[in-house]
């Protein structure tokens, strides 16, 4: 009897669930309900909290429209005494919300859901934006400076022509948002997902972009002068005539990327992977490469006067025709490299390898060879004249002696 009278108590337990279950569902606002009838089964701490739950669509955008200072004191009050963990389905619905040219600034708008929100010319600056979802929302030509946006969906979001001077991005996840022609100055985009996004021209001078994710980005054309890429993800992004003097690329991943026309003078990649990049008629003068791996990389017509290369893997790397007056390229990998037609005056290459390497018709007078290994190197047409071979092991193998 014991059994039955228990498993006939689950029954009924779970059926009553069930009711429960189909009374949520039928009535959104169960819990105000609840309170209301005075049952008591919902707490005082719980009942505001499912209040943002509870609440219709038209009423937060209601409660919007009565201004930022009674936006953010009805969050302030709302938060201090909710529950610590909210759940994302307790997300306030600004799902679609038109707020085009709305004057939004200093607003709370964290964890709020705003996708598909239009937002275009919305006043944003200095707003509290921290883990917001803006799924495919429209926040072209916004004013987001200084804007918090830390840990925000914003993935497919139209960021075009907005402002974002300043504003912190970091963690945030923008795969395959539009941010061109966007401002970004001095904003931080650490950790950042930026895979495929589109950033054409856009200015983002001495932002932060370290172990950011921007493989397959777009950056033609955009200004990047002392930005920092520290450890960022730069595989196969194009950054054709992108300005990028004094950028910190030190340590990222530039693999298979496109730097046609590129400004790189004076910019840090030093332990940088540049395995099969294409630098053509970039501009490298006085940037540090050292240790930096350009193995197959494409450097035709590159211009990388001053330009530190030490010890860099520069195996089957093209620079035909390159402008490399003055580098120091000391112990640098140059095996079966193309160096026709390159301006070498006054390199260094003491102790390079440069076995089987190309130089027919380089200019090599004044350069420091000593040490360098040439064995079976081409020589043809390469002027040496001041050139120093002590101890340089030439094409048939043999040590120059002087």
């Amino acid at each position: 009897m014991t059994n039955r009278a228990e498993a006939l108590g689950e029954v009924e337990a779970e059926f009553a669930r069930d009711r429960f279950y189909i009374f949520k569902v039928l009535c959104p606002h169960w819990r105000v309900f609840l309170t209301q009838i005075g049952l008591g089964c919902v707490g005082a701490a719980s009942s505001l909290r499912g209040s943002h739950k509870a609440m219709s669509n038209a009423e937060p955008r209601a409660l919007l429209a009565r201004g930022v200072d009674a936006w953010n004191q009805w969050r302030q009050e709302a938060e201090s005494r909710a529950e610590a963990s909210w759940k994302a389905s307790d997300r306030i619905n600004l799902r679609e919300a038109r707020l085009r040219q709305a004057q939004l600034s200093q607003i709370n708008l964290s964890s709020v859901d705003c996708c598909m929100a239009d937002l275009r010319h919305a006043d944003l600056r200095h707003s509290n934006l921290r883990e917001a979802l803006l799924y495919t929302a429209d926040l072209s030509y916004a004013d987001l400076g200084s804007a918090i946006l830390t840990g925000a969906d914003l993935r497919e979001a139209l960021l075009h022509d907005a402002n974002l001077e300043g504003a912190i991005l970091n963690a945030a996840v923008l795969t395959t948002a539009d941010l061109t022609r966007t401002v970004l100055r001095e904003a931080s985009l650490c950790h950042a997902d930026l895979r495929q996004v589109r950033m054409g021209q856009a200015d983002a001078c001495m932002a932060q972009f370290q172990e950011a994710n921007l493989s397959g980005t777009d950056l033609r054309g955009a200004t990047l002068y002392t930005a920092n890429f520290s450890k960022a993800n730069l595989k196969e992004a194009v950054l054709n005539q992108a300005d990028l003097r004094e950028a910190n690329l030190a340590m990222a991943s530039l693999q298979d990327a496109l730097l046609h026309g590129a400004n790189l003078t004076a910019a840090v990649c030093s332990v940088t992977n540049l395995i099969g990049t294409a630098f053509h008629g970039a501009t490298l003068d006085i940037a540090n490469l050292s240790l930096a791996n350009l193995c197959m990389a494409n450097l035709t017509g590159t211009q990388m006067r001053g330009t530190i290369l030490i010890g860099a893997n520069m195996i089957g790397a093209n620079l035909h025709r390159a402008d490399l007056r003055g580098a120091n390229l000391e112990s640098t990998d140059l095996r079966e490299a193309i160096l026709r037609q390159a301006n070498l005056r006054q390199a260094n290459f003491r102790y390079a390898n440069m076995r089987m390497a190309h130089l027919a018709e380089a200019d090599l007078r004044g350069a420091d060879l000593r040490g360098a290994d040439l064995t079976h190197a081409n020589l043809w047409g390469t002027q040496l004249e001041g050139a120093c071979l002590v101890d340089a092991t030439m094409p048939n193998g043999s040590v120059y002696d002087g």
